[in-house]
């Protein structure tokens, strides 16, 4: 399942909140920011079992291509089960709130100070989105 949204600016300093339920059995999914499908300068990608990652966060930017992973052990996400997920930037980071309350952070590799396009990937339900 792909939730897309296009042309909605975020800008530096608000922040988009996204809720829903992760769907039994689910391997992955992703919450991508950037300014188009082609360029992602966030991609927050928890992992319950896919490859050798189990129960990691991967972060990530496609800038013209992948840059070096980054990855998170603190893992509050359950198949099957609701989340929360805040970001918030400038321009030289990202502060992801999990749903635990555990806050990560992830360099902004473009350093750009607003973006029009996210993605939600993955077998989830998006429930709500929130931009403040």
């Amino acid at each position: 399942m792909v939730f897309t949204v296009k042309d909605m600016t975020v800008k530096a300093g608000q922040e988009l909140t996204i809720s829903g339920k992760v769907k039994s059995g689910c391997e992955l999914f992703s919450i991508n920011l950037g300014h188009d499908s082609n360029t992602t300068v966030l991609h927050f990608n928890p992992r319950f079992c896919y490859g050798s990652d189990n129960n990691v966060i991967v972060c990530n930017s496609n800038i013209g291509g992948w840059g070096e992973e980054q990855k998170e052990y603190s893992f509050p996400f359950q198949q099957g089960g609701e989340f929360k997920v805040s970001i918030s930037f400038n321009n030289e980071q990202f502060y992801i709130k999990l749903p635990n309350g555990t806050m990560m952070s992830f360099p902004n590799r473009s350093g750009d100070d607003s973006f029009k396009y996210f993605d939600v990937q993955g077998d989830v339900k998006v429930q709500v989105v929130k931009l403040k």
